[in-house]
């Protein structure tokens, strides 16, 4: 008989990345950014980063099929395949490469927590396959690109507020 001490313990903190950030801005108007076409293609990618949608169903199920530009015009493509969606507080999906199977996809968690000061906290975690993944996918900048990132939505929330 197998005893579960003996079985190698795997966590969950060796695989994930999270990213925190406080917007200046109601959860149902962030929740709105992340989920709604006209909004979310304005402002995810990289600073300096421009993206191109193919195709985009925002819902349970639904996919978003897109490319990331670099600066330099590397193409980058993306697809993002959602799985829960709870207005105004939870966003899960999975997002990787433009192709049916890819070993790297990850899974992202988005929570919006609202305070009673009006701003909203938006907890990312991304959950990789092996922690491998993750120590390269950290290597490589996702913490640094996800702030950008995070920069391009705050910038995007100002401007709806004026």
């Amino acid at each position: 008989m197998t005893d579960a001490r003996d079985a190698e313990p795997t966590w969950s903190l060796d695989r994930e990345t999270v990213l925190s950030r406080v917007f200046d801005a109601p959860r149902e108007l962030v929740y709105r950014a992340w989920t709604d076409p006209e909004h979310i293609q304005r402002w995810f990618s990289p600073k300096g980063f421009s993206c191109t949608t193919h195709t985009i169903d925002m819902r349970v199920g639904g996919m978003w099929r897109f490319d990331m530009f670099a600066p330099d015009g590397t193409r980058y493509p993306n697809r993002m395949t959602f799985l829960q969606m709870k207005a105004p507080e939870l966003l899960v999906f999975d997002h990787g490469d433009d192709t049916d199977d890819d070993p790297n996809k990850f899974r992202v968690t988005v929570t919006f927590d609202a305070q009673s000061n009006g701003k909203t906290v938006v907890t990312l975690r991304q959950l990789h396959p092996s922690k491998a993944r993750r120590d390269a996918t950290v290597a490589f900048g996702a913490v640094e690109i996800g702030n950008t990132t995070m920069d391009k939505l705050e910038a995007h929330l100002q401007a709806l507020s004026r």
